[in-house]
């Protein structure tokens, strides 16, 4: 299953939305500090809500540790950037890909940009600079998971 790596949030309301999106969906979530908050922030438990507690999420102390572990564990990664080449819709997501969304006020350093295997764009308007990182997170992460079929099936009984 495709998982959603965050690369030094900023905003703790962007960041609970994205948590309680990847709780709902069971998408595990990588969270690359240092964060602009404090992750425990009252306001990343207001935006989560009770979701906070059902997202599986992993802390890396730094970009270096997260790559180390991503290197480890042979993921590809694929950075959701408003300097993509790709949309996002006409990319092949794979079941292992990790899908990278950047800071809200500064993306992703350079370094970051070179490490990714693929670089993707939410298609928009001329003119416009971005979507909200949360929304963006939600649209790629939905192709992402339709495309390996791996969006979860609800019982019966949750219908």
């Amino acid at each position: 299953m495709p998982r959603l790596a965050i690369y030094q949030p900023d905003i703790p309301q962007n960041t609970g939305t994205m948590l309680r999106l990847a709780a709902c969906l069971g998408v595990p979530v990588e969270i690359i500090e240092p964060a602009g908050f404090d992750v425990s922030d009252r306001n990343l438990r207001r935006s989560g809500m009770d979701y906070l507690d059902r997202a599986a999420i992993t802390r890396h102390i730094s970009w270096r540790s997260f790559e180390t572990w991503r290197q480890e564990s042979k993921a590809r990664l694929v950075l959701a950037t408003t300097k993509g080449a790709m949309p996002y819709t006409r990319f092949a997501f794979e079941p292992d890909d990790i899908i990278l969304v950047g800071r809200e006020s500064a993306g992703v350093p350079d370094e970051v940009h070179e490490a990714a295997d693929a670089r993707v764009i939410v298609p928009m308007q001329s003119g416009l600079r971005s979507l909200n990182v949360a929304v963006t997170a939600a649209m790629i992460l939905g192709e992402a998971l339709r495309q390996t079929q791996t969006f979860p099936i609800p019982s019966v009984s949750d219908a």
